[in-house]
């Protein structure tokens, strides 16, 4: 199982359709306090819709608290526009029980998260010349799909 984590996010849908995004395919999701919305949100919601029941959701206070409680050996991902490494580069160690973090979607994850740990910052490639980033839930899809991808059994693939 991979974990998704939402650091600090500040729109619900984007929220919800992680949310449903992590029931469809067996994922975890924490979301890291403060969140820009209540988790009653009727934006988070309807972008749910009736699996936002069934999300295996974890909150915590900080990214701190969440690694402390996290498994050892589980290595985290830090997804930034503003990474060196490309989260095509086939020899990336994506595995079961990782963390994908993601930042909040008005100014990603902390600078110096990304300095501190170069080899665990990854980006999307966008090859388009006038794009900046991706919608939060776009991002989070293609990066779970990927990681998924190098590991689902050939009858699933």
């Amino acid at each position: 199982m991979f974990n998704l984590v939402l650091y600090h996010p500040e729109i619900p849908h984007n929220a919800g359709a992680a949310g449903r995004l992590a029931v469809a395919t067996d994922t975890r999701l924490h979301l890291i306090r403060p969140l820009g919305f209540s988790l009653d949100e009727k934006h988070l919601r309807r972008t749910g819709l009736d699996y936002w029941p069934h999300v295996d959701l974890h909150l915590w206070d900080s990214m701190e608290e969440l690694r402390a409680a996290a498994d050892p050996s589980a290595h985290f991902w830090l997804l930034s526009t503003k990474a060196e490494h490309s989260l095509w580069e086939p020899e990336l160690p994506l595995s079961p029980g990782d963390y994908f973090v993601f930042g909040p979607e008005s100014k990603g994850l902390p600078e110096s998260w990304l300095r501190a740990q170069p080899d665990s910052a990854l980006r999307i490639p966008m090859p388009g010349q006038h794009s900046r980033s991706l919608n939060l839930s776009t991002a989070v899809a293609i990066v779970l799909y990927e990681a998924m991808r190098r590991h689902l059994p050939p009858t699933l693939a």
